[in-house]
Parts: structure tokens; sequence; C-alpha cells
């Protein structure tokens, strides 16, 4: 804003003036004040703020903020209390999920007909909800698909036609959950199961089994499962699997509040996980987004009456590392009428990737990978587009793939939309010229490792980023026609919607 004129000069009345001395910034007679903007309103330095205090908090609990940890809990009371001091009267909704840890590294190797080793985190890694075991047995390879063909591979119970009873199945992913495959290996006497990658998947299977299994599972690389395949097929493969899993119940919390003014039947709800993984305290992952909220809502009722005509939420979700707990929780503990009064869901998952680009979630399927998000997404992907277009600043389409909580929003028929900056993908050569940074490297390069601290943030990313979110959040505060019509409507599920596993904390 710009400053008035001081001195004598200010003392007499506008009439005695001169028309270059008067300020520019007064309206002309009769019009409408100029509306506070949002994006203006909240700064770097607010963000910022809150990314300290959350790697305080991490230092001095055992170095992370884990769902279930000290570090966790004390975050939720950060957030609270930075709530009250904003005017708002935060909820602390608890909830209980399954639990599951490796205790020690898990084993792949191949021991006939030639010995190999394969590493851990380069070549496999063990899927969430393994059971525990050490198996050494032939390998069987099963409905292993054509070139160019999906396949079933372990989906169906005609794929075990013939497996041997106490062999080690060697399964493609797709086509069905890995839940369902280790269940159906599982039930036809297999001791373990390697579920390896897909063509053109990069890396190792990272996902989970969703509930608890009896027997190990692995998921290796495309590289790694097909050459394995290729040997089993040969009948002489054995392999050795071991695991060293426990699991069992713990509790954790989401944090919510919502504004005084709005539709309370036309909700825009804004959420971010609060929790980081075990091995670090998660400032990127998903400090940034925990942090951004603080800071929009500490001063989105500058607004006032008429910027708020709907109601906006924020939640902090709980356990979202362990497999979007905290989200699935809140919205499967809904009426129908209070999931039906949210209008959309905005989600913000790591905000400032150090070798990040700009990815705005892609609402309106216009790349044709991952879901069909359900219908006003794609409203809400044009907001963030236009906006940085006005900017000069590049986006690209980050894929609706049941990653981070608004998976089970779009489960439930809710529009959803959002931004992400990039996890352990990697960056290509086009995205490195767009964006900066560097090309076959991944976008966070401390992405759920002790290293995802304040120096790990791309703070000028983030800056931009906070600007759009606070920018579209203060649209939709106004109006969400564009979304629903202006009003939340029934809207069933999109049937094609499955959310994918494919990491041993996401539901990704």
């Amino acid at each position: 804003m710009r400053k008035l004129l001081t001195g004598a000069a200010v003392a007499l009345p506008a009439a005695f003036l001169p028309a270059a001395f008067l300020p520019s910034v007064l309206p002309a007679a009769g019009a409408a004040p100029a509306r506070p903007d949002l994006a203006k309103l909240v700064t770097l330095k607010d963000v910022e703020a809150h990314l300290r205090a959350f790697e305080e908090i991490a230092d001095y609990n055992g170095g992370d903020r884990a769902a279930g940890g000290p570090g966790y809990g004390v975050s939720v009371r950060y957030v609270a209390g930075r709530l009250k001091e904003a005017g708002f009267t935060p909820k602390i909704q608890r909830f209980s999920y399954p639990y599951w840890r490796e205790k020690s590294d898990a084993v792949l190797a191949r021991t006939s007909p030639s010995k190999k080793a394969y590493k851990r985190g380069d070549d496999f890694v063990t899927l969430a909800y393994s059971g525990s075991g050490d198996v050494t047995a032939t390998a069987v390879a099963v409905d292993v698909p054509a070139k160019g063909k999906d396949g079933t591979s372990g989906c169906e119970k005609k794929d075990f036609k013939g497996f041997e009873k106490g062999s080690i199945a060697l399964v493609q992913r797709g086509s069905c959950t890995f839940e369902t495959k280790a269940a159906r290996a599982g039930a036809a006497g297999a001791r373990a199961v390697v579920i390896y990658n897909g063509p053109g998947e990069k890396g190792p299977v990272n996902g989970t089994v969703t509930k608890p299994s009896k027997i190990p599972v692995v998921g290796p690389t495309h590289e790694t499962g097909a050459a394995l395949a290729k040997e089993a097929a040969k009948g002489r493969l054995k392999l050795r699997v071991k695991t060293d899993t426990v699991h069992g119940k713990r509790s954790s919390s989401n944090v919510v509040a919502e504004t005084d003014r709005g539709r309370d039947d036309n909700v825009v709800l804004l959420g971010a996980h609060l929790d980081s993984v075990p091995e670090g305290p998660g400032i990127n992952d998903n400090g940034t987004g925990a942090a951004a909220l603080l800071a929009i809502a500490a001063k989105i009722g500058e607004l006032g009456k008429d910027g708020l005509r709907n109601r906006v939420r924020f939640a902090w979700w709980g356990a979202e590392e362990e497999g979007l707990r905290g989200s699935t929780h809140y919205v499967e503990e809904l009426s129908r009428r209070d999931r039906e009064a949210i209008a959309l869901n905005l989600n913000f998952d790591m905000l400032g990737s150090r070798n990040g680009t700009r990815g705005v979630y892609d609402g309106d399927h216009s790349t044709g990978s991952g879901t069909r998000a359900p219908a006003g997404s794609g409203a809400i992907e044009k907001m963030f587009r236009d906006y940085f277009k006005g900017r000069k600043l590049p986006t690209t389409e980050s894929e609706f793939n049941g990653r981070s909580d608004y998976g089970p929003f779009v489960e439930h028929g809710i529009a959803a939309g959002g931004m992400d900056t990039g996890a352990d993908g990697v960056k290509t050569a086009a995205e490195a010229k767009t964006f900066g940074g560097k090309a076959g490297k991944v976008y966070d390069p401390c992405y759920h490792a002790e290293c995802d601290r304040m120096k790990n943030v791309h703070l000028k990313l983030l800056d931009t980023n906070v600007d759009g979110i606070a920018h579209v959040t203060q649209h939709l505060a106004r109006t969400t026609v564009a979304v629903n019509g202006g009003a939340r409507m029934t809207v069933n599920r999109e049937p094609s919607y499955r959310p994918v596993w494919r990491g041993p904390y996401q539901l990704r």
C-alpha cells in the first residue's frame, strides 16, 4: 500500500490540494472500497515462522513428527494454539488406525541356479503390512502378461492353477490391488509373494497390502522382477525372501477449524497432512502444506462478510504417512448431510521441493492418467492455472492418483484440487528447462529422509505457490458457482476410481 503524504499538506482539505498531490488510492465517489487481497496479506515470512517451529518441535522430540510420537503431539498443540490466537475454535478429532513397521531390513536374494543379493530400497522394498518370515523356496511365475498386455497376474483364483504349495509366487503389478494378489497367493499355498513393478514403472513397488498379511510380501523393480520371472519359467529359480515386521493399533488426531462466517451448507475445505515419517522432521513433507494453511487461516478473517460467503474449513490430517488414515476417518465419520455440505476439497502436500515443479492437480483429466475426478475438479484446476498464467509462472499437471489426502474425498464424489511440487519422481529434461533444477534427479532429494529440514525447502517456489493457494481460496470463499453451481449437489462416486497403494506410508 502506498504511503499517504506527510507534513502540513496532509492537514489541508482535499479540495485545496492540486490534483497531482491527491493520493491515487482514493476511491472514486460512491465506489466500493477495494477488496482485501489474501495473496498479499499472507507472506512468506508468516509461513517460514511455522516451518521453523515444526523443525524445532522435531529436533526436541526425537527428530521427527511422526503419528503416534511425541513430535506429532506437540505439533497438534502448536497448530491448535495458533488457531486460537487467530480467533478460531479448533477441534481435535481422535482416531485409531492399524500400525505396521519393519523391525529390521528385509532380504531378497537369488540362491539358485546362481547367487545374487538384491539391494533394499534400490531393487526392492517391503510392502506395508507384509507379514514376517524367512523363506527359501522355488519361485513360480504366475500368469506373466504377454508383452504389451496387462494380464491379471495373480488377481484371479484361476491364475494359480497348478501352483505348487510352499513355493514363492512371482506376480506382476496391475489389474487389481496388492491386497488381492497377496491374498490369492496365500490361499494357493505360497509362503511368500514377490510383486514386481509393471513395464514403464520406475523403481520398486512401494505399496501396501492394506491388511496384515501372514506371509512376507516384497516389491522389486520391473527389471528385477521380469528377469526373475524369465528364470522362473525355466523351473530352476530359487529365492530367499526375509521380512521382520510388527503390526498393531495406534491412535492419532486431526485438527479442524472453520470460519464463523459463510454458508455451512457449502463448505470450502482446505487440507494438509501434519505428520512426518519417522525418518525425519518432514519440513517439506508436509510442513510446507501445514504452514501454508496456518498462515492463510490467520488472515482469512480480513476478507469480511462479503468475502466469506461460503464457510472455509481448515484441516490438518494425522497419520497420512500411515495410509491417509486421518482424512479417511474424517470423511467416513461424517453424516451424509455433512458430507454433502462440502463443496470441494483443496489439498496441499509438499509445496517447496528443492528440485520441484509447480504441479496443479489434473482435475479435467486432460493427461488421461490417474483417475477422472468428480465434476468441478477441472474448474478448480483452471483457477490455479489461470492465476499462475497471469503471473507468467509455469505450471504442470499433477496426476490424480490417490497419493494424498484428497483420495477419500474423491472416492465420495467430492470435487477436489490442489498443488504439489514432486516427491520421489525424477525430473525430466523438459521440466528442468521450464522450472530450472536438475534433470535426472528426484524432485525432493530429502524425501522421507532425515535431511528434510528448512534447508531442503525451495522458498521461492513455496512463496509463489502459497500466493496461488490464497488467491484460489479467496475466490472460492466468495463463490463456488464454477465448481458446483453455487451449492453442493449429491454426486455419485466415480465408478472407475480405485486408489492405488504405492508407498509403505501413503495411499498413492
